[in-house]
Order: C-alpha cells, then sequence, then structure tokens
C-alpha cells in the first residue's frame, strides 16, 4: 500500500475504527491531559492496544493478555516477529531466529498473562533482574503486573531467542492533529514511503500513531527544529538506517519502535532520542550508532541488536569532526553480538579528533556475545585512528550474566582491520556503582599502546562484583594486584588506576 503523507485525512479517517477497537477505559467521568479524573488524585485505569495490520508478519510461540489490574476484561494481543541474530563461531556465519514483541499503552496498572505455546516450561525470568519482577507461573503460563510503563524480557526455560519483548507506552494525552498543516500524519495501519525515505523538513513533525506500520526510512537531513514520535513501528527496508539525523540540528526522535535498522548520528548536533525502541538482526546491525556529533541524548531506549547496542565514534567515510557531550542514560540492552556499547574506533588519523564528554547512567546490560576477542566488552572503550577519548562518567550500571565476552575493555589500539593509526589515549574515566552478577565473563583488559599512547587516571567506585565490593583496600595478599581479585588484566601503559569504596571516595571529595 502506497501512501502519500499528505493525505492525512483520509489516513485517519482509515485507521480511527481500528485505533478505537484497541481503547479500554475504565474512565467514569472527563479525564484531565494529566490522566487524573475529576474529584481523584490518581490516574483512571486506562488501557490500549493495536491491532497489528494486515500484511505485517507475526509470530505464533506466545499467547499474550492484558488487563487493567485487578479484574478487568483480558485483551488479546498479537505478537510481532523482530529476528534474533547468532554468530556462528566456527564458520563466521550468522542464524537469525524468530522472536516475540508485543506493545499496548496503559496508565494505572496492569497485568500481563503470557502463555508459552510450545510447552514444557519450567522456569519463566522477566528482565532486567533489577525490577524485581517475579512472576506467578503455573503451567506454561505465567502471570506478572507493572505499575508503570516499562520494557521487558520474558524468557521461558532460559531460551534465548525465542524471548517475548513487551514494550510499554504511556497513555497519550497530547497526539497531534492529522490536520496540522506542520505535521506528517500516519494513522493506524500499513503504510509504505514513496521512494523508500522521506526526508523531512526543517519545523515539521512526523506522527506514527499507535497501529501504524510504515516501511521506508525518515531522514532528518541537514533539517533542523523536527520530530518524529508516536507510538507506531517504522521498518526500513534492507541493510539501511530507520532513522537518520544527518547534519541536523535539535531533532527529537520520541517513543518509536524500530523493526530491522536503527537509529543514525551523522554530523548531528542537538538532539533527544527518548524511548525508542530498536530489534536489528541483519549484518552490522548497529541500533544506535553515532559518528561526529555532539549534544545528543538517548534516554529510556531499549535496544536488542545485532551488532553494538550503542556505536560512539568520530570520522567514518564522508563524515567528520569531533564528538562530545553525549548522554546515554535509563537504558536497557542486549547485544546478540559485540558490544552494548563500544567508543571510540573511528576517527581522522590525519586531523586527530576527540570524543569527550560522555556520561552513562542508569543502565541494564542483559547480554553480551561476541567470540572475538577484538571485540569483546559490555562496555568497551577503544581509542584508534588517533582518537583520544576524555572525561567520561560511567554511574549506576548493572550488567547481568552475559553469555561470551568481558565486563570492560579498555584499549589503545591499532586494529588493522578498521585502523590506519593507534589512538592517542584514554583519559579521565569515572565509573559509579558498575554491577556484575554472573559467571561467564572473560578478564577484562586495560592496555594502553605505548608510554605515549595510555590510559591515564581511571577511578572506579563501588565496583561490586558478585556481591563483592572491590577496593584497594580489600582483604588480599599484600603483593596482590586490586585487579587480581576480579581476575582482570592491567598492563604497564596504565596510570593512576584507582579502585575505592563509596566512602573513601566521599572522604577524598571532602578532603
Amino acid at each position: 500500500m502506497n501512501t502519500n503523507p499528505s493525505r492525512r485525512r483520509t489516513l485517519q479517517a482509515a485507521g480511527a475504527a481500528a485505533l478505537a477497537a484497541g481503547l479500554s477505559s475504565l474512565t467514569a467521568t472527563a479525564a484531565h491531559a494529566d490522566g487524573t479524573a475529576d474529584g481523584d488524585t490518581a490516574p483512571e485505569p486506562k488501557l490500549v492496544t493495536y491491532p497489528i495490520p494486515s500484511g505485517v508478519a507475526t509470530q505464533a510461540s506466545f499467547k499474550v493478555r492484558v488487563r487493567t489490574a485487578p479484574d478487568s476484561e483480558w485483551q488479546s494481543l498479537s505478537c510481532y516477529a523482530p529476528g534474533t541474530k547468532e554468530i556462528n563461531p566456527t564458520t563466521g556465519s550468522g542464524k537469525v531466529w524468530g522472536s516475540s514483541m508485543v506493545y499496548f499503552d496503559f496508565q494505572g496498572s496492569v497485568e500481563i498473562e503470557v502463555t508459552y505455546l510450545k510447552g514444557g516450561t519450567t522456569k519463566a525470568r522477566v528482565r532486567p533482574d533489577s525490577l524485581g519482577i517475579k512472576p506467578e507461573l503455573g503451567g506454561d503460563t505465567l502471570v506478572f503486573t507493572l505499575d508503570e510503563p516499562k520494557d521487558v524480557v520474558v524468557q521461558i526455560n532460559d531460551e534465548i531467542f525465542d524471548c517475548l519483548h513487551v514494550i510499554t507506552n504511556r497513555v497519550e494525552h497530547h497526539a497531534p492533529s492529522a490536520d496540522d498543516p506542520d505535521v506528517i500524519y500516519y494513522g493506524p495501519g500499513l503504510h509504505t514511503i514513496p521512494g523508500d525515505i522521506l526526508y523531512v523538513p526543517s519545523g515539521k513533525t512526523v506522527y506514527l500513531a499507535g497501529g501504524a506500520v510504515v516501511i521506508g526510512q525518515i531522514n532528518f537531513k541537514q533539517t533542523e527544529k523536527a520530530c518524529l514520535r508516536g507510538h507506531g513501528v517504522l521498518v526500513p527496508r534492507g541493510n539501511v538506517g530507520g532513522v537518520q539525523l544527518t547534519q541536523s540540528k535539535k531533532i527529537r526522535v520520541e517513543d518509536v519502535i524500530l523493526l530491522g535498522n536503527g537509529l543514525g548520528c551523522w554530523e548531528a548536533d542537538g538532539g533527544l532520542v527518548k524511548k525508542v525502541r530498536v530489534f536489528t538482526w541483519g549484518q552490522w546491525g548497529d541500533g544506535l550508532p553515532l559518528y561526529s556529533s555532539k549534544n545528543i541524548t538517548y534516554d529510556g531506549c531499549f535496544v536488542r541488536s545485532s551488532d553494538d547496542s550503542h556505536s560512539i565514534y568520530a570520522h567514518r567515510g564522508e563524515w567528520y569532526g569531533d564528538t562530545r557531550d553525549i548522554t546515554i542514560k535509563n537504558a536497557t540492552l542486549w547485544a546478540d553480538v559485540a558490544h552494548p556499547v563500544n567508543i571510540g574506533t573511528h576517527g581522522n588519523s590525519d586531523d586527530p579528533e576527540v570524543i569527550e564528554n560522555l556520561v552513562i547512567k542508569n543502565v541494564d546490560i542483559l547480554d553480551h556475545r561476541e567470540p572475538q576477542m577484538n571485540y569483546q566488552g559490555c562496555i568497551a572503550l577503544n581509542a584508534g585512528d588517533s582518537n583520544l577519548i576524555k572525561n567520561i562518567r560511567i554511574e549506576d550500571v548493572r550488567v547481568e550474566d552475559f553469555r561470551w565476552g568481558q565486563l570492560l575493555n579498555f584499549r589503545v589500539m591499532f586494529n588493522k582491520t578498521y585502523n590506519t593509526s593507534a589512538g592517542r589515549g584514554i583519559e579521565d574515566v569515572y565509573i559509579k556503582n558498575l554491577t556484575y552478577t554472573g559467571t561467564h565473563a572473560n578478564p577484562s583488559l586495560f592496555l594502553g599502546f605505548d608510554a605515549d599512547h595510555a590510559i591515564k587516571n581511571v577511578t572506579f567506585e563501588n565496583l561490586v562484583v558478585n556481591g563483592v565490593v572491590i577496593a584497594d583496600t580489600m582483604r588480599k595478599p599484600t603483593w596482590y594486584y586490586t585487579t587480581d581479585t576480579v581476575q582482570w588484566y592491567v598492563n604497564e601503559h596504565v596510570t593512576n588506576l584507582k579502585f575505592l569504596t563509596t566512602a573513601e571516595a566521599r572522604a577524598a571529595a571532602a578532603s
């Protein structure tokens, strides 16, 4: 189905019945914009579901129902069919497995009932573990409650690929009008962007209503003060980015779900990427790649990727310039291939660049699987191509037991596959409240290249590995390095590496 975005009235009318069919509300009186009714202090329970348009692939591993808690009428949800990638370490080939995803909007609390249709269920897990969700399991059916919108993964019998991804949003109260001339509006249903790429003009909003599935790419090329938002789904064709911020300024992307490819920043200046959900399963399937960009914030994103979930670089190809002032917060990351977070590989050996002022805060890392030693690390700072990486703050990161790789890989490197020179160095990194629970991690590596291309001034505060706080003052043989207690390796080109307890860090800051 080809749809001209200018035909907004038609799209709105065509989708109205589908949208209404998915709306369940217990509201007895008119609700305010914040969701509260007259005389109430708490929002009335609401649930909005969206049917999957005809012609969109579905998955049949799970039966899923949802209702507002505790005992309203159940609504059934069909499952979208994202892929998940597995690399064969013997052949290097990649197999794509089927997986499942549902999404809906709510306010108040909801109960979610999931039945595993393949049977044989012995245990169920709802991740991230940090949410503390313990489902009630009876036979092949489990039930759990969400008190506010969260993105979670339901695993049955530790199955990695055939999982159920549950994506949830707050109920929208300020959706744009389809008649607004500054809005390119896609209503519920299946749409195809003519020519497969929509170049968004400055000042415009592209809106994907809940229940919309749009085929193609949305590109903010040299665009200023524009927006992509809504609770719909974008499916790019082939191995091209679903959303591109290309030499753009002050772009906002919010709530959309990207199936098949991610969102890239290329010489972008100023951007908010909020609650964007990305699923990739193709070759080079980075979820949120960024090159030579600045002033970009990623807030509340969920990424399951077939390459780096976040990749943060300087120059590559036609893109040039420093990367700085990047924030990743409130994220959930799952890398089926490569790194959840990878920083620094690409740059400009002829005119060296800087990657600086990065914050990574309140992040759950669910998985990391990478057979190649050069590309391991749940968080990798890999300075190559004469890049200097400096002023990095990592705080409140929780890493669950991943399949294959390293917790951290900090390396000034000359990877001849991708680099034309060694990186200049890594400096001034502060890591606070990093927690890892598990047994599969290979030793983390901290490797300066040489005395002139070194790692300097890395401080850990309250590093917790399997419940043990790792500190220079912890009990250990006097001849041991602190890193020996967690089986990490640090070479001679790393200086001023510290491990502090929270009390020690506070005392040092007060002195």
